[in-house]
């Protein structure tokens, strides 16, 4: 179950955002570039402090700011994929990939679904931007998260890796049942991947 009730105050923009399911689902923040998105990403992550919210994944509550309650970044067990993935340059995939969680079985899993085995010896600067991505991924997988949060994850793909990566998107999500949040300013990436779309004007 995923509870997010947040207000936020960013630059005279009141950002606000409401989910309350029982089920797991694909959600889509969408909105022009500035407006931040990101932002709300970071909040849930804990990264960065709301000015009032209720965040509960599982009925295990990470942020309730009337009861002061602000579950550190490490405990939360939340994936994030950042948009400019972030891979550490002087590890090789598997070293990334392993990098949170060691290796395992889960691990080894997680390269196989996402078709990345034959990766696993090259450093990031020798891989593509949708080879990145799915590298990416799989470290966010690692941890066997509750929650999964995309920012702006296509944005730098071509078209074919970008319908490649929101088929693979789509997949994890019947795979692991895992509720996903992304980011993006595409209504086409949003009516292709998301159950739900929440706008930020």
């Amino acid at each position: 179950m995923l509870t997010i009730d947040l207000k936020h105050l960013l630059n005279q923009t009141q950002l606000r955002i409401k989910i309350e399911d029982a089920e797991p689902k694909i959600y889509a923040i969408k909105g022009p570039s500035g407006i931040g998105k990101t932002t709300i990403l970071n909040m849930l992550a804990g990264l960065r402090k709301p000015d009032q919210a209720l965040i509960s994944i599982n009925n295990h509550t990470l942020t309730d700011t009337i009861n002061h309650i602000d579950v550190k970044i490490q405990n939360r067990n939340i994936g994030y994929l950042f948009q400019d993935y972030q891979l550490f340059p002087h590890m090789n995939v598997f070293q990334n990939i392993t990098f949170m969680a060691g290796p395992s079985d889960h691990i080894d899993t997680l390269i196989t679904q996402l078709n990345i085995e034959h990766l696993k010896t090259k450093f990031p600067i020798r891989l593509s931007g949708g080879e990145s991505q799915r590298v990416a991924l799989a470290r966010t997988l690692s941890t066997k998260p509750d929650l999964i949060l995309l920012d702006e994850p296509f944005s730098s793909l071509d078209d074919t890796t970008k319908e490649e990566s929101i088929s693979l998107v789509k997949r994890i999500f019947k795979l692991w049942q895992i509720p996903i949040i992304f980011v993006t300013h595409s209504n086409y990436e949003a009516a292709r991947l998301a159950h739900e779309v929440i706008n930020i004007e």
